[in-house]
């Protein structure tokens, strides 16, 4: 291994939130406002979330995972269910299914994309199937008309883990539509576009809709909004139990701040990850991205395999380019490896995922990314 001749003197981190003077002055607008909790900014940041996306509703919430906990439990899941789902996501995939009292269990997925492997979802569905929750892995689309159709064929309920995919596209659409009947979104700060911390569902279904807002807030019959408008004495009802999901107006100024810029930082992202797969592909132990013709990938994250006889060798990889002041991140997880979820039924059905989990390797991207820190890791990984 060759030592590069020009170190840093500061860390690459892997991800770096895009925060400016927009996000700033939005969020000191709303404390001066006097109104900080769920109100009229989380309302403007669902109309504009809607008109980007392109869907009918979009339902505010504190993250991606009560998104998907809400939208299982509106679908009606429950206990003695089963929703399949990737076992390659964050924990988070799964611990909202669990959340319900459903049971997660785990299809393969296709070694090109990452995501679910349409032709391996048939053999996964038991009579206890009820649902399919489909993630778009770090923002590249899944094969949704061919998942939709053995999802159909079923009866089942279709939900979309859009967590990473902002702004990614399938067949000319935006993910998000959705193509399921919800989507859900996340803005955690390793997000494209982050509030802090946050969610969105999006869904074309105007009765859904309104039942996720009454559950994000503990199912009352009134939001705050309405109350403090109100021009008579009125009181709310709470029908069933709900939850405190709710999103800040803090929140939601800092996404209408990035909402507003998120094109630009899609377009420097795909620029940024057109010059990863040139620089490196000539490399033979290391495989870049593939993305499908009918997909647009917004790159979330850029993410290599190692092949040959360096498969084996990552994490030495991982700790050499650390070294170098290069952050480096493994693979998505196998969240049927954490204790949670380990059973003896998935030690040999998911063979591919459990390939990925151990080969895989994200590389840093981020908005503020200078081409000479990117030539920088190209070296690096040429190098090695």
């Amino acid at each position: 291994m060759s030592v590069l001749s020009t170190p840093l003197t500061a860390m690459i981190p892997v991800a770096r939130p895009y925060i400016g003077a927009e996000e700033e002055q939005a969020v000191i607008d709303v404390l001066r406002s006097g109104w900080v909790t769920q109100g009229p900014r989380v309302a403007e940041f669902e109309e504009k979330f809607s008109e980007y996306i392109g869907c009918d509703y979009s339902v505010a919430v504190s993250s991606c995972t009560t998104a998907l906990h809400l939208a299982l439990l509106a679908s009606g899941i429950g206990p003695g269910d089963e929703v399949i789902c990737p076992s390659l996501s964050f924990i988070a995939t799964a611990n909202s299914i669990a959340y319900t009292g459903a049971t997660p269990v785990f299809g393969d997925i296709d070694l090109a994309t990452y995501n679910l492997d349409p032709a391996r979802l048939e053999e996964t569905i038991s009579p206890r199937t009820k649902a399919v929750l489909i993630v778009h892995q770090i923002g590249l689309p899944a094969e949704m008309k061919e998942l939709l159709a053995v999802a159909a064929k079923r009866g089942l309920t279709v939900i979309e883990d859009a967590a990473c995919a902002i702004g990614s596209e399938y067949d000319g659409n935006l993910i998000g539509k959705p193509l399921g009947t919800m989507a859900c979104f996340s803005f955690h700060p390793r997000k494209i576009l982050t509030t802090g911390e946050g969610g969105m569902i999006t869904t074309s279904d105007a009765k859904l809709a309104e039942r996720l807002r009454r559950l994000r807030q503990h199912a009352m019959s009134l939001s705050d909004v309405a109350r403090h408008n109100a021009k008579q004495i009125s009181s709310e009802t709470y029908d069933e139990v709900g939850f405190n999901f709710r999103m800040t107006d803090m929140q939601a100024a800092i996404g209408l701040a990035q909402l507003c810029r998120l094109d630009d930082f899609l377009k420097r992202r795909r620029y940024l990850a057109a010059r990863y797969t040139e620089g490196l592909q000539n490399i033979p132990w290391l495989q870049t991205p593939a993305v499908p013709h009918n997909c647009r990938h917004n790159y979330q994250s850029y993410m290599v395999r190692l092949i040959g006889d360096c498969a084996a060798r990552r994490d030495e990889l991982m700790q050499d380019l650390l070294e170098k002041k290069i952050s480096t991140r493994r693979a998505i997880m196998a969240t049927h490896r954490e204790l949670p979820y380990r059973s003896e039924r998935w030690e040999h059905c998911l063979p591919q995922t459990n390939l990925i989990a151990d080969t895989g390797l994200i590389l840093p991207l981020f908005h503020q990314m200078t081409d000479s820190e990117q030539d920088y890791i190209i070296d690096a990984l040429q190098a090695y």
